[in-house]
């Protein structure tokens, strides 16, 4: 018998979805001063009610808005709490890249304070609300984030003089921005921290030891300051972690399993599901959710969003199966492995490629669990 759906759903998604070509052409237009900001919004608007329309065609139970409003799932965020840029690469914006290699690691620029002033995502959760049934699920960029593509060079450069300023400044905004998001009616939020993922690749582990970091003790910190957040978080408010291995335009930034950060990751960090990376043999094998503890809950990115190949239904069943090896299967759902837009210029599929993989997690989760 089907149990009262709540977060996350067995058939799930990460959030970023493909822009269409209007809307990443209206705002050409608004950079090149052709058009105003209302035309580029109503575009949005427009943009954003077509891709609620299409989750709902596909059967899922969630949806966001397909961060469209969003340059890439970082920036939005951070440039809306001071001066700070933590997508460049070289000094520019990161955009997409060779589809299927490493790409370069963004890297982040700490110019003034971190500050929160006003709420980042409510007014997203409204719209989404007011324009569909389904229930509506927000990402935000993960606290340390910034810290992991900049370090302590980074932060104290010019904005701190003290690390721990800089990450009480960091918890005060992220639980200002919950409460924000609480008050507005969101009860469903997804954070994005892709850096446990990532420290099991010895060579993030060799970049972070060039700059200074030791990378096990990293993770005791990221899991500290995490939690100072997820203890002060609305109560009632349902909190996942997505963690990938980079998604920009098709390319990645890290490859490992998650067993050098299992046993922190899943019993340290209080966070009670996560959405993990699992649709190439990057990410290594199963075994590491062996560490996950009773009652938490493991979304498995099995659908790869970096190409347009469409997974086989019997396949994704059996890898399924082969992860209830390690975690009860009832403590299981399905998505894909990451959003198909991290960045808005996109993986490289086509929205009907998009579409039909989004219909195939639903298909899965039907025909595991009985429900979507």
């Amino acid at each position: 018998m089907p149990t009262t759906p709540t977060p996350p759903f067995r058939a799930d998604h990460i959030g970023s979805l493909l822009r269409p070509a209007a809307l990443l052409a209206e705002r050409v237009r608004f950079e090149h001063s052709e058009t105003t900001r209302e035309a580029l919004t109503a575009a949005e608007d427009a943009a954003i009610r077509q891709a609620l329309a299409m989750q709902e065609r596909v059967g899922l139970k969630l949806a966001t808005d397909g961060e469209f409003r969003r340059r890439s799932y970082h920036s939005y965020f951070y440039r809306q709490l001071g001066d700070i840029r933590i997508d460049t690469v070289g000094g520019e914006d990161a955009k997409g890249g060779n589809a299927g290699h490493r790409g370069s690691q963004p890297v982040a620029v700490i110019g003034s304070r971190i500050k929160w002033s006003h709420p980042i995502n409510a007014a997203d959760h409204t719209f989404v609300a007011a324009n569909t049934k389904l229930t509506s699920k927000i990402t935000i960029p993960g606290p340390c984030a910034l810290h992991f593509r900049g370090g302590n060079a980074a932060v104290l450069a010019s904005a701190y003089t003290d690390m721990e300023q800089f990450w009480s400044d960091t918890v005060e905004a992220f639980v200002a921005e919950l409460v924000a998001l609480d008050k507005s009616g969101c009860h469903y939020v997804q954070i994005d921290e892709t850096a446990f993922a990532k420290f099991g690749d010895p060579d993030v582990q060799a970049s972070l030891a060039a700059r200074g970091d030791d990378w096990s003790r990293l993770i005791d910190t990221y899991v500290d300051v995490t939690n100072r957040i997820l203890r002060r978080a609305p109560k009632g408010m349902a909190i996942g972690m997505h963690l990938c291995r980079g998604n920009r335009g098709g390319q990645w930034h890290a490859e490992g399993s998650y067993e050098d950060v299992a046993e922190r990751l899943f019993n340290a960090l209080e966070i009670p599901f996560y959405f993990l990376e699992y649709d190439s043999p990057r990410a290594g094998n199963f075994q590491p959710l062996r560490a996950v503890p009773k009652p938490k809950r493991v979304v498995l990115g099995l659908v790869s969003t970096k190409a347009g190949t469409l997974e086989k239904l019997d396949d994704l069943k059996a890898r399924v199966d082969e992860a209830g090896r390690f975690v009860d299967i009832e403590r299981l759902a399905v998505s894909p492995q990451c959003g198909f837009a991290s960045v808005e210029t996109g993986n490289p599929l086509s929205e009907a490629e998009q579409e039909a993989k989004l219909r195939l997690v639903v298909d899965l989760a039907r025909a595991i669990w009985g429900e979507a």
